[in-house]
């Protein structure tokens, strides 16, 4: 399941709602991601996410299909803020549930590399220094490429 809100995320509740009642799995990996103070050595005050949200929504729910035909996993879950998120507050969750740590560990990473790289939000960080719009680095890129497959040899 993908979900884009316009309001704060909740990490703790997303959590115990996505284990509660599991005895399908043994084991669940989460990743929160959080606004920082500081970015590439220029203080941060907010961090504003714009995103369509039913084409956002789109591209996220086929990472998530994605994610799903490549591990072995029972459930997943990503979360993604959108608009004016203020320092230390979170800006994506993800969870992932599979029989096994591995496959939940290597689906999470996955995942999140993806939303990264591929998913439609657009990005500017606001501060002292003024406005500046955020692109992918080229370690996100770097991150996201580590799941491409090699072409098989002729």
């Amino acid at each position: 399941m993908v979900r884009l809100e316009a309001g704060p995320v909740d990490p703790g509740a997303l959590l115990e709602a996505f284990c509660r009642d599991r005895t399908d799995v043994g084991a669940v990996v989460s990743f929160t991601g959080l606004c920082r103070a500081a970015s590439e050595g220029l203080p941060v005050t907010t961090l504003t996410l714009d995103a369509w949200p039913g084409f956002t929504e789109a591209v996220m729910t086929e990472l998530e299909a994605s994610t799903r035909a490549r591990f072995d996993v029972v459930d997943v879950l990503a979360v993604h803020r959108w608009g004016e998120v203020g320092v230390g507050q979170p800006i994506v969750f993800v969870a992932v549930a599979a029989a096994h740590r591995r496959a939940a560990f290597e689906a999470a990473d996955f995942l999140m590399d993806q939303l990264k790289t591929r998913a439609p939000l657009w990005k500017r960080e606001d501060g002292p220094n003024g406005r500046r719009w955020i692109e992918p680095r080229p370690s996100d890129h770097a991150d996201a490429a580590r799941w491409t497959e090699p072409e098989p040899a002729e």
